[in-house]
């Protein structure tokens, strides 16, 4: 019997278990980085234990540390949740071997599914050997691992070795084996994925399918269940290849195994051997708990014979700290607020007051709406993301609201290269032109200059904004009369320090505006609007050299172009650095061709946002 449970993760997913361990009675214990001594999951457990360092190769990868960690707080057993150690046979042991429960499928199942290659030679499917320009284009994959880590599409053999390369160098960051493959790539192909829960007693449920074709960098940002438009003889060949994959393997406990469909035909990709981000939306169609179930199958519950039945529809967004319209570049900073309203559920790691740091994943949270239909489902969470204050770091709100309402998406036609086609309409939206003058408004109310009338009343007063994060700036000119504050073209019905009622072409609208420190955020039912102040005289700016390459986030150097000296001669987008921050993995290239004529990094380097990395000099060398 387990009463005392250890996760060996971070963020939501902890939260997540937490939540699950106080309904059933189970104490909890939480593990943490210094660079997590204040996180909400910390916050969350009964006890908690610090691994020291802050670089997850020193802390939630060392597998002997979280063993350590559980056995001194008196755990029973270990939940490994998702990422992390969660897919690593030899910890999964070595947690068995310390005498402690393993909330997972026996080390012997993960590790047949824990290399893609393995897993497809299971499932009769064979990668490919030597390609050539008939075979283009290929997905290069990490064999290890998953997220989208070490993985790059390929359509021009000249590239393949360059790609293979990055490819090996980012799946050994991430996961400790630099291996990788090559697969076809389907293009038009749809993500879509089968849940299963086994037993030790020989029951597999296959719980229907999620969708997951919503997808920037490989990594998934929007998913349903159950994935809309298959034919019912398409789900059930899904449902009985996840279970052979769980029988081959004598699984048991929870997983997800993965497919590409295309053209009506399902290609197998690969087996997760844990619990998903995207769990919700099983849960809400279901109407489960899968940590539950996970937690009793351990102990040795049996399954019913025969799954629940479905009903519904549910969807889930991941609500990320990223700048979509600036290559999804993470962000970070602290999260103020991150209030969602209505009948929704929030998975969260973060409260507000929490810093998003540079260590970790970007996601802030997912937000899960569940309906009797998918479009009660879709405009559910999109009018729950439109309403949502989240003040803080840049966010990726914005982007899902627009994606929930894309016709090519509601109407279920939706595929893995949907952002390839859409990102850059899906973020060229303007912000509110009426948001910096409801901050204008609110901020001189807050400094009491509203206490009375002037004698030059008619003299306007004048602020300057810029908008986060596309940098537009704006003037903002308003005046006082007898009656209160006046702008051109509108008509100030009421202000508050908070609260700004404008009457714009006949229609009175709200604008609530919060302030932290030199950020503004302006809020309405249609979404919010962040805004910097800025002084009335531009401040002197620091000049760059013309080709310098600065970095677009914090975040740590983890390569740099083979042989890459200064003065040496570059050619138009060859990548010369390679910055990985939040898990993500970002190439700096030359701007031009030309020459190097400074490089400020090596690897292991920490870099703020702005740091100069390198400069280019664009044409011939003299």
């Amino acid at each position: 019997m387990i009463t005392c449970l250890l996760v060996a993760n971070r963020g939501e997913i902890a939260c997540r278990v937490f939540r699950t361990c106080r309904e059933l009675g189970i104490a909890t214990v939480a593990v943490y980085s210094d660079a997590d001594a204040d996180a909400l999951h910390v916050r969350e457990a009964d006890t908690a234990v610090r691994l020291p360092g802050s670089a997850p190769s020193d802390t939630y990868l060392r597998g002997d540390l979280v063993v350590k960690a559980a056995q001194a707080a008196g755990a029973d057993a270990i939940h490994p949740g998702y990422g992390f150690l969660s897919e690593n046979p030899g910890f999964a042991r070595a947690v068995l071997d310390a005498g402690l429960g393993w909330i997972g499928p026996p080390p012997e199942a993960i590790e047949a599914m824990a290399s893609k290659t393995r897993a497809k030679e299971l499932m009769g499917v064979a990668p490919l050997g030597d390609v050539t320009e008939a075979d283009l284009p290929v997905l290069v994959k990490a064999a290890a691992g998953g997220g989208g880590r070490g993985m790059r599409v390929v359509r021009e053999l000249a590239r393949l070795e360059e790609e293979l390369t990055a490819a090996r160098a980012e799946a050994a960051s991430a996961f400790g084996d630099g291996e990788v493959f090559v697969e076809p790539y389907v293009e038009g192909g749809r993500h879509v994925e089968v849940q299963i829960m086994a037993d030790a007693h020989g029951t597999v449920w296959p719980l229907g399918t999620r969708d997951c074709s919503l997808q920037r960098r490989h990594q998934k940002v929007i998913e349903e269940s159950p994935a809309p438009g298959l034919a019912p003889e398409l789900v059930d060949e899904l449902h009985a290849q996840a279970v052979r994959a769980a029988r081959v393997t004598d699984y048991r406990g929870a997983g997800t195994v993965e497919f590409l469909v295309a053209g009506g035909r399902a290609h197998f990709l690969e087996m997760n051997t844990r619990l998903q981000v995207e769990h919700p939306v099983t849960e809400a169609v279901f109407g489960l708990d899968l940590v539950a179930l996970q937690i009793q199958v351990a102990e040795g519950v049996a399954l019913e014979k025969e799954p629940p039945t479905a009903h519904g529809h549910a969807v889930e967004a991941r609500l990320y700290a990223e700048d979509p319209a600036a290559d999804w570049a993470p962000q970070t900073g602290t999260l103020h607020r991150v209030d969602v309203p209505g009948a929704v559920r929030l998975d969260t790691g973060y409260a507000a007051g929490d810093t998003v740091g540079v260590h970790y994943d970007a996601m802030l949270a997912k937000v899960v709406a569940y309906a009797p239909t998918r479009p009660e489902a879709l405009r559910k969470l999109a009018g729950a993301l439109e309403r949502a204050a989240v003040h803080g770091p840049v966010t990726n709100r914005d982007l899902l609201v627009r994606s929930l309402r894309h016709p090519e998406f509601t109407a279920a036609r939706m595929d893995t290269g949907f952002y390839d086609r859409h990102a850059a309409s899906l973020t060229a939206a303007a912000p509110d032109p009426h948001a910096p003058l409801a901050a204008a408004l609110a901020d001189a109310h807050g400094r009491s200059r509203f206490g009375g009338w002037r004698n030059l009343s008619s003299q306007p007063h004048l602020k300057r904004y810029r908008t986060e994060p596309d940098g537009t700036e704006h003037e903002v000119r308003y005046h006082h009369t007898r009656q209160g504050p006046a702008a051109d073209g509108v008509t100030v019905i009421s202000v508050g320090a908070g609260l700004v009622v404008l009457e714009v072409e006949g229609v009175r609208r709200q604008f609530t505006v919060d302030r932290y420190g030199d950020r503004v955020h302006v809020g309405t039912p249609e979404g919010d609007t962040a805004l910097t102040p800025l002084p009335l005289l531009p401040e002197p700016t620091t000049r760059r050299a013309p080709g310098s390459l600065l970095a677009p986030m914090p975040g740590t150097v983890v390569r740099v172009a083979e042989g890459l000296t200064e003065g040496q001669r570059v050619t138009a987008g060859q990548p010369l650095v390679w910055l990985e921050a939040m898990k993500m993995e970002h190439r700096i290239c030359a701007p031009a061709s030309g020459t190097l004529t400074a490089l400020h990094v090596e690897p292991g380097h920490q870099v703020e946002v702005g740091a100069l990395l390198a400069v280019v000099q664009e044409g011939e060398s003299s």
